[in-house]
């Protein structure tokens, strides 16, 4: 019997002379599950590779986990040891220390930027690298060697170094906005220092490359006059999963003790990260409401089958076909319109997105968004969730006119006209 009932369910699937705009309409039901699909697949791609690219940008210039000490300033004296005992946890792959200060930096005396200055290790067998950026000057990618004029070298954030029109060769002044002095006559006195840019790198995040600057770890510190005591800001943690780094840092600073602190990737963009979220969620119940349509179409079509084929059922169930048989036939003819829908749909929002990733179909203004180019990654589970859902929904939408066809008297269905 179940066969005859898939194949009743195809039969009223397909148009017959008096019955055309029923095949148009399910062609119209079909067809918006099938565009309500592929909109979920490529948009919920395109917000995952969003996230994806940010997190690469942010993780290429950022430590997994800070390390911190509390005071007045951002300071760490002792940091030898905290670090041996960071490095004993075990998800920890390096730590290295940082010093970090507000700058400003003139190319001539018209105009001053406002910059961060890193200092970091730049010998490959002092400390491991706890970034790609630092990776990268410790390989000489980019150089932070000494310079044949004597002062001391200055890598510059593209954009940075277009703003202020400075090249490789040339000369910049620094001003310390921390390490201010006063002299005998009661003026204060900002510390300066002369850098010599030896290069420039570009992250893809414009405000990394508006504002980031690095210079080796032991000049930094004397230009705050923290070099002879040794002190630094703080220390930079990469460990095995970035994820884990709110659980890691918890673990490491149940470690160092007080007067230390701890401060995750995570907690530090956790306000951007929770609103791309947010979009991801928003735009998806707003997409889902072309598969809600779609649905309605499922209903109004099955309705006029239900309408169109009163005598047939009528007849059928006169042969000894039970309520639930018919009730059967018609939540097989939704459900046959919701599954070929969203296969359509998985296959072509699955072709789109990697068209769209593969042939860079459509690029964007780098100047106004942190990326080049739209990104797409399409995860396995929210495809998934996209095809449970999408035929949920058309279950959903047989229940209505199902239940009509099977509650129809087989005498007053014949004797309908």
């Amino acid at each position: 019997m179940k066969r005859l009932e898939w194949f009743i369910a195809r039969r009223y699937l397909a148009s017959r002379k008096k019955g055309r705009l029923l095949s148009f309409i399910t062609w119209i039901a079909l067809g918006g599950i099938t565009v309500g699909v592929t909109a979920l697949i490529v948009v919920l791609g395109v917000m995952n590779g969003m996230q994806t690219e940010l997190h690469g940008k942010i993780l290429g210039s950022t430590p997994h986990v800070l390390v911190l000490e509390y005071g007045p300033a951002l300071r760490m004296s002792e940091w030898q040891s905290v670090m041996e005992e960071v490095r004993e946890v075990d998800e920890v792959v390096a730590a290295a220390p940082f010093i970090l200060t507000k700058v400003a930096i003139l190319r001539d005396e018209e105009y001053a930027q406002a910059a961060d200055l890193y200092g970091v290790e730049v010998d490959l067998n002092a400390t491991e690298a706890v970034t790609e950026m630092e990776r990268e000057i410790q390989e000489g990618v980019h150089s932070l060697q000494p310079t044949a004029s004597g002062l001391p070298p200055l890598i510059l954030g593209s954009r940075l170094a277009e703003r202020i029109q400075a090249m490789p060769g040339d000369t910049v002044l620094t001003v310390s906005l921390e390490n201010i002095r006063t002299d005998p006559f009661g003026s204060l006195r900002p510390a300066l220092r002369q850098f010599e840019v030896t290069g420039t790198f570009t992250t893809g995040m414009y405000e990394y490359d508006l504002s980031n600057m690095y210079a080796p770890l032991d000049v930094v510190q004397g230009l705050l006059g923290v070099e002879e005591a040794d002190q630094v800001s703080g220390l930079g943690v990469r460990i095995v999963d970035p994820w884990d780094a709110t659980a890691v840092g918890r673990t490491i600073r149940e470690r160092v003790g007080f007067p230390y602190f701890v401060e995750s990737w995570i907690t530090t963009h956790q306000s951007l990260f929770s609103a791309l979220q947010l979009e991801k969620l928003a735009m998806g119940l707003i997409l889902s409401l072309i598969v809600l349509v779609a649905a309605f179409n499922i209903v109004s079509t099955l309705v006029m089958v239900v309408v169109d084929r009163t005598r047939e059922i009528g007849i059928l169930k006169s042969m000894g076909m039970t309520d639930r048989q018919v009730l059967r036939i018609f939540v097989l003819q939704g459900l046959s319109i919701g599954a070929i829908g969203t296969a359509l749909g998985v296959l072509f929002g699955l072709g789109l997105a990697w068209a769209l990733d593969r042939f860079e179909l459509i690029t964007i203004p780098p100047d106004i968004y942190f990326i080049d180019r739209l990104p797409i990654s399409v995860n396995p589970r929210d495809v998934v969730l996209i095809v449970c859902v999408s035929l949920l929904i058309s279950l959903l939408a047989t229940i209505y006119p199902a239940l009509q066809a099977s509650r129809l008297q087989p005498v007053e269905a014949i004797r309908h006209e």
